[in-house]
């Protein structure tokens, strides 16, 4: 006789034969669950495509919206400033000496247009196909195809150390605040966002600034990528020009410790 323990006959326990295997039940739950994030995925979506929906937009998108709304301030806190200023001349409050004094200041902080002869530098990234150019250099690869942060602060620093007396980046003044920094192949300046080619404007003694620019030690090495592996170089003498005046905010802020 056979153990019904053992046997699937009429004398087995009913409920044991009821019960589905471990693997079964394992199954079933898998299928739930797909079927749940399916669900989930739709109602998201709403019907379009979560990859392609245009509606998504990428983060180099909302970085230039950014800066176009950063420019309309800017353009709207210069009419602003104009305005108060027109309002403090025709005050009458002050000396004839302290709105001198004021004129100095303004000058100084570079928040007046500044007019004089200027030297214009272009730099640009090389073509993507580039090679090296000279015997004994490396192919480059692709950091050494794109101008760099260094790249911009050298120049910049290089016309002030040549006596500039007022510098401009792209379309924005700088000031004593202003950080020229790059995010990828982007520059970053006050708020705005730019792609090459940049330009760097400076007032001041042409012959000065050029020399400047050429005893500058990171701009000679600038100059070896220029030559092998064809990074953009330009400088040109542009006579009288105009610089605008800085127009963004100059509050300071400035981290403070918790209480």
């Amino acid at each position: 006789m056979s153990n019904s323990a053992d046997s699937p006959g009429t004398g087995a326990d009913p409920g044991r034969a009821r019960r589905l295997p471990p693997a079964r039940i394992l199954t079933v739950a898998v299928f739930a669950l797909a079927g749940l994030l399916f669900i989930t995925s739709f109602n998201t979506a709403k019907g379009t495509n979560i990859r392609t929906d245009t509606s998504l937009l990428k983060l180099s998108d909302l970085v230039h919206e950014r800066s176009r709304k950063n420019k309309d301030l800017d353009d709207s806190n210069a009419a602003l400033r104009g305005d108060v200023e027109s309002l403090a001349r025709s005050d009458g409050g002050g000396t004839r000496a302290q709105d001198e004094k004021l004129s100095g200041l303004e000058a100084g902080a570079g928040t007046r247009p500044l007019k004089g002869k200027a030297v214009t530098v272009t730099l640009n990234d090389a073509p993507p196909n580039a090679t090296a150019k000279l015997p004994g250099y490396p192919e480059p690869q692709p950091d050494y195809l794109v101008i760099h942060q260094q790249d911009l602060q050298a120049v910049v620093n290089a016309l002030w150390n040549g006596g500039a007396k007022g510098i401009k980046v792209m379309d924005q003044r700088l000031i004593s605040t202003s950080a020229v920094r790059c995010v990828g192949n982007t520059l970053i300046l006050q708020g705005r966002v730019y792609s090459p080619p940049y330009k760097i404007t400076a007032v001041g003694d042409p012959g000065r600034l050029q020399k400047a620019l050429a005893d500058s030690p990171a701009i000679q090495n600038y100059m070896v990528y220029v030559n092998v592996y064809g990074l953009g170089w330009k400088v040109t003498e542009d006579g009288t020009t105009t610089l605008p005046g800085y127009n963004g905010a100059v509050d300071l802020h400035y981290a403070e410790p918790v209480a």
